[in-house]
């Protein structure tokens, strides 16, 4: 049974493995941020980038399963 399954477990554990990539990349950022003084600006530009990088592989997960699927 698990081998039948391999390939959809794979993907699901890829993509917690990453988000908790991305949690962990946010937290050490944020302290960084914290323990030096940066201004307002850049950590808005800071954020501004880790959400790009996030969103870009939501998207690109996003759009993946609607071209496997064929919609």
């Amino acid at each position: 049974m698990l081998a039948e399954y391999y390939e959809q477990i794979e993907i699901l554990v890829t993509n917690i493995t990453l988000g908790i990539l991305f949690l962990l990349i946010g937290l050490a950022i944020r302290d960084v941020l914290k323990k030096s003084a940066v201004p307002k600006f850049g950590r808005v530009i800071v954020w501004l980038v880790l959400f790009l990088g996030c969103f870009g592989f939501i998207a690109k997960g996003i759009i993946q399963v609607f071209w496997e699927a064929g919609i």
